[in-house]
């Protein structure tokens, strides 16, 4: 088996993370490079032109990185190529993406669009946990929480109770003008996107 077979997985995200990452594509005023040896390329002056720390973050070997960086390899496998991407846009225009995670956080706030199953606590009487579709807007507060604890790398499971909570705050409560002491938090989240 070749080193450019002998891949690691790239590594898979959840749902809420994967919706604040497309979100911040959303706002690249540029395209992100395309082609693997254009990926490579950009990549490597990320890395300061070091093969072997690249080939690390990606996970494959050095030989690998130079390959591809020459043009003697030019079609990455499946999980090659997810690792390309997503190292490439997570670095990819990262003034443009510092300018709207802080007026995101500061003063616009953002929008979320979830189906997700919902369970609700209460004082009193309350529905039975049920499958939504909603969207609402989230305050400049919550984003900013949101946001903190995605670049602290925080877990699917860590950003859930938050958001719920931004949800509840915002949907269900209206701001603390009904539903008083309401909860609601996800069960399963089957679609989630956020908008900047």
């Amino acid at each position: 088996m070749s080193d450019h077979e002998q891949q690691q997985p790239a590594p898979r995200r959840g749902k809420v993370l994967e919706a604040l990452a497309r979100a911040e594509r959303k706002v690249f005023t540029r395209p992100a490079p395309k082609s693997a040896k254009a990926q490579m390329r950009f990549l490597l002056t990320r890395t300061k032109g070091s093969t072997k720390a690249l080939a690390e973050r990606l996970g494959v070997s050095r030989r690998t990185v130079e390959r591809y960086r020459a043009g003697t390899l030019t079609t990455p496998q499946k999980r090659m190529r997810a690792a390309l991407v997503e190292e490439t846009e997570s670095e990819w225009q990262p003034q443009v993406r510092a300018q709207a995670r802080h007026q995101t956080a500061t003063s616009s706030g953002m929008m979320v669009d979830v189906t997700a199953y919902f369970g609700f606590t209460c004082t009193g009487s309350s529905d039975d946990g049920r499958e939504r579709t909603i969207t609402t807007a989230i305050s400049p507060t919550y984003a900013k929480q949101i946001l903190q604890l995605q670049e602290v790398g925080a877990t699917e499971e860590d950003l859930h109770p938050i958001v719920a909570q931004a949800i509840t705050e915002s949907y269900f409560t209206e701001w603390g003008t009904r539903a008083d002491g309401l909860r609601a938090d996800f069960t399963q989240v089957l679609r989630i996107d956020f908008r900047f």
